[in-house]
């Protein structure tokens, strides 16, 4: 199954429901719950509650964050809100606010 891709051309301001990988380059406002993978591109900007399988996050990203598998937090990311995954990566460089739960 390919990914879904919203362009870095692309606004959303709702709620994005999908049960595939899906692909952020542009910007989102609202919620976002995909069952499959969830990349937040380098340049693109979320502002928006998440939840997925796995979250990449490589732009800015404002909301909380929720993955049944795992987090990655990239160094050129700027994440603002609490994390909840049984896994976490945040690698050197990346900026991070809030808190986190891996009890998942």
């Amino acid at each position: 199954m390919a990914n879904t891709v919203i362009g870095s051309g692309i606004s959303i301001d709702g709620e994005i429901r999908g049960e595939e990988a899906l692909v952020i380059q542009g910007s989102v406002k609202g919620k976002i719950a995909v069952t499959g993978d969830l990349l937040v591109d380098a340049g693109s900007t979320v502002d928006a509650d998440v939840e997925g399988k796995s979250i990449a996050v490589a732009g800015r990203l404002t909301g909380n964050v929720h993955a049944s598998d795992r987090v990655d937090v990239k160094s050129d990311a700027r994440v603002v809100g609490d994390i909840k995954s049984p896994r976490i990566s945040i690698a050197d460089g990346a900026s991070f606010k809030g808190n986190i739960d891996m009890d998942v």
